[in-house]
């Protein structure tokens, strides 16, 4: 290690050092010192990293083309610096760029993006664009114009600014080029914009990069999307307009690919486990009506348009259920401390646990009592881990250090597991003495916006959580269903909890102080009242809560692993509805096979490779073509789905890209999906009635490379299998089982689709070689 005198210029060449590995590709020594990048997560396990909000719009804007590097800044586009987008580097406001002026003309690199918000420009990010305009960098700034300084809570920027202005400054000061996107390209009608500048649908934003980085000097992007956070914020108080429109996923319709995911970049997209495997919904209490979840190339999304999230049963003037519950509650007996009660709540940024330390310490101080509130939140605010320590005293003075100390809480409200498992949230648990309530609803983490096969089992993180309490003090519950069950929104599920706890004696404070504190918060103060009597409920007699919520989603149970025989009866049924029974006989004749061939090698042992083919021909020969898409939406399952999460009356419009009728991009050569009315439906339920038209010199649909390289698959498959089970022995057993699950990498649509059956195909040639 180098002396105190030595270190800053050793920091220096380290920082140096790795600017120009990733921006010239030139492989360098390490030195005796350099900077190091934080502890790599483990492989697999589920963090609950700070993350863009659900629609916000840095989910699009800091994407940048391949071949590009961006540099960040201050500002909550940070964070895409640990979202595989080639972004990297930070700066302080008023100095992005000025490293690229120096590094510039040391690499092999031409150009890169600085993504710079609003609040920035206007401090002094618009004396940094002065500079390199006189340096004469090759640089596009990409001022991301949100309408809010949304990484400190929303704020507005200090000073008047617009669109408009930051064009006229930045021509007057000789960018070569200035261009606008926004998801609103409509609101610029009529609006005066400096000569040469041109607004375009962010669904350009790809296009219009590429052409910004070839040309020399400094550039200009501004992408004008307002913040997603303050957008939620002000259509709760009737502040901002609120689309009547809702995107709905059809499960069955869905290949579980993630090309969403990808595009949208959202943490509102949830995971759905299904005997057919995973696939995606959309969680409608999040969804901050962004959209652009909808530019994934897959038919499954529609948008309900006009309808509402179904809540639970209603009052009537005449009636009020959550009175009567009220009413019926008795008064708990409430545990007696000496000196404070002291509660540790963990859960998610921007669901409300924050609200639940206020609640209480504001309910503390209407009873004369003292409170106090450590909040670690860090950029949690944008879905990562919050931890709050509260500590309620027994009188009017305060009783010493705000942090709770390892094995003092006495309740625990755990509205996230990731978030309870922090080995600093643990170390506050003491065994059999905290009263624990934890909610058992694991929401997606940010690695599933990138990895659609993330394992997200909530059991390891639950039984972790119960050792450290003690089983009988752990109370589980998912929250998060039930509150979308009774109130259409899973925000209350934390008041829900907060309930809970209450009703259990653990909380010194009267019900009559706490719904003060809710009256007082301003916000939902009655949906949070009876979020909190149903909490009270779910702990007193929570089969008084069924005649209110509305009922549960009839999904099929899901049970693993499932037993071969389950297996192939439901696939086989599929597979008649699909094609006809002779299709599906040509299944369960390659399982029954399969199956023989496997009991001959391992007489004693459970089918396991069976299993495997048994799920992966089903996928294979249950491609999802025209005629399979509008069976799976006219089935009457899809109807039943809607009218279960929607009430009201709505009509609904489908986002596909028809073969014969959806334009290719110019740029990508892809598809561009296209939005059809309500008729949609009487059409594809026509189309649904040819399928006896698959695989004959009728299907005009069939003729496609994909539709033949689809059908090939099967075939290869099957004689690859059928021929290997013959001379199946332990030698070869783990190859062919590795063989017979391959398929189930194959998934999505058109180029999505095409991609993974590249790499399925390489695979296959590897394993049939070994075979």
């Amino acid at each position: 290690m180098p002396a105190a005198g030595q270190l800053r210029p050793a920091l220096v060449a380290g920082a140096l050092r790795r600017w120009l590995a990733q921006t010239a590709h030139i492989d360098l020594p390490s030195p005796e010192c350099q900077l190091t990048a934080p502890a790599a997560i483990e492989p697999g396990a589920l963090t609950r990293r700070p993350y863009f909000c659900s629609g916000c719009p840095h989910n699009t804007s800091t994407k940048v083309p391949d071949g590009s590097r961006a540099l960040a800044g201050v500002g909550c586009h940070y964070m895409a610096t640990w979202m595989n987008r080639n972004t990297s580097g930070l700066t302080q406001m008023g100095g992005e760029g000025a490293d690229w002026i120096g590094l510039s003309r040391y690499t092999r690199t031409r150009h890169v993006f600085q993504n710079m918000g609003e609040g920035t420009y206007f401090h002094s990010g618009y004396l940094a664009i002065r500079q390199a305009i006189a340096a004469g960098a090759n640089i596009t700034y990409k001022i991301l114009f949100n309408d809010a300084v949304a990484m400190t809570g929303g704020q507005p920027v200090d000073g008047s600014i617009s669109v408009p202005q930051i064009c006229q400054q930045m021509l007057g000061e000789g960018a070569k080029r200035v261009v606008i996107t926004t998801d609103e390209p409509e609101k610029y009608r009529g609006v005066a914009l400096a000569a040469g500048v041109a607004v375009h649908h962010r669904h350009d934003l790809d296009r219009l990069q590429r052409e910004l980085r070839e040309v020399a000097g400094v550039t200009i992007l501004i992408h004008d999307q307002v913040c997603a956070a303050e957008k939620r914020r002000r259509r709760k108080k009737k502040a901002f307009p609120d689309p009547a429109r809702r995107v709905f996923i059809n499960t069955a319709v869905c290949e579980g690919c993630g090309d969403c995911g990808t595009q949208s970049n959202c943490l509102s997209l949830t995971p759905v486990e299904t005997p057919f495997g995973r696939k995606r919904a959309i969680d409608q209490s999040s969804c901050n009506k962004d959209y652009s979840c909808v530019d994934g190339f897959c038919p499954s999304f529609v948008s309900v348009l006009g309808g509402a999230p179904r809540k639970g049963t209603r009052g009537t003037p005449d009636r009020d259920p959550w009175k009567e519950l009220d009413g019926a509650l008795p008064e708990p007996v409430f545990k007696t401390y000496r000196a404070t009660c002291n509660i540790i709540a963990a859960g998610i940024g921007g669901t409300g646990i924050v609200t639940v330390g206020a609640i209480l310490s504001m309910a503390a101080h209407l009873e004369g009592h003292a409170a106090s509130i450590l909040d670690i939140t860090g950029l949690a605010q944008k879905g990562g881990a919050v931890i709050s320590h509260i500590r309620l005293s027994n009188s009017a003075q305060s009783s010493g250090a705000v942090r709770i100390d390892a094995q003092q809480a006495d309740v625990a409200i755990f509205c996230d597991a990731v978030a309870a498992t922090n080995p600093e949230t643990l170390a506050v648990l003491k065994h059999q003495h905290t009263l624990t309530v934890l909610n058992t609803y694991l929401a997606p983490t940010a690695e599933f916006t990138r990895d659609p096969d993330v394992d997200f089992n909530p059991e390891h993180l639950i039984q972790t959580i119960r050792a450290a309490a003690g089983a009988s003090a752990t109370h589980q519950i998912n929250a998060q269903d039930l509150a979308a069950r009774l109130f259409g929104d899973s925000i209350m599920a934390n008041m829900m909890m907060l309930g809970f706890a209450w009703q259990s004696g653990a909380i010194p404070v009267s019900a009559a102080a706490i719904d003060q504190a809710l009256v007082l918060n301003g916000v939902a103060a009655q949906a949070n009242q009876e979020a909190f009597i149903a909490g009270r409920m779910l702990a007193h007699k929570p089969e008084a809560l069924a005649q209110l919520a509305r009922p549960e989603a009839q999904a099929v149970p899901v049970h693993f692993p499932e037993l071969l025989a389950k297996i192939v009866e439901r696939c086989r049924a599929d597979l008649s509805a699909y094609q006809n029974a002779a299709y599906a006989k040509r299944y369960t004749d390659v399982v029954d096979a399969v199956l023989a061939a496997e009991q001959r090698c391992r007489p004693n042992a459970k089918p396991v490779l069976a299993v495997k083919v048994a799920q992966a021909l089903h996928k294979l020969m249950a491609y999802k073509d025209e005629y399979e898409v509008a069976r799976l939406f006219t089935n009457g399952e899809f109807r039943r789905e809607l009218s279960e999460k929607f009430e009201g009356g709505f009509t609904l419009q489908f986002h596909m890209a028809p073969p014969l009728l959806a334009r290719r991009d110019p740029a990508t050569g892809i598809p561009r999906k296209i939005s059809l009315g309500q008729g949609t439906e009487k059409v594809l339920a026509v189309l649904a009635r040819c399928k006896t038209l698959r695989g004959t010199w009728l299907d005009i649909f069939g003729y496609s490379a994909e539709r033949k390289i689809e059908r090939k698959l099967i075939d290869d498959y099957r004689q690859a299998i059928l021929a290997a089970a013959e001379k199946l022995d332990e030698g070869n057993f783990a190859t062919l089982l590795a063989l017979a699950e391959l398929p189930q990498i194959v998934r999505g649509y058109g180029h999505i689709k095409m991609a993974n059956i590249d790499q399925y195909q390489a695979k296959f040639k590897v394993l049939q070689e070994r075979l």
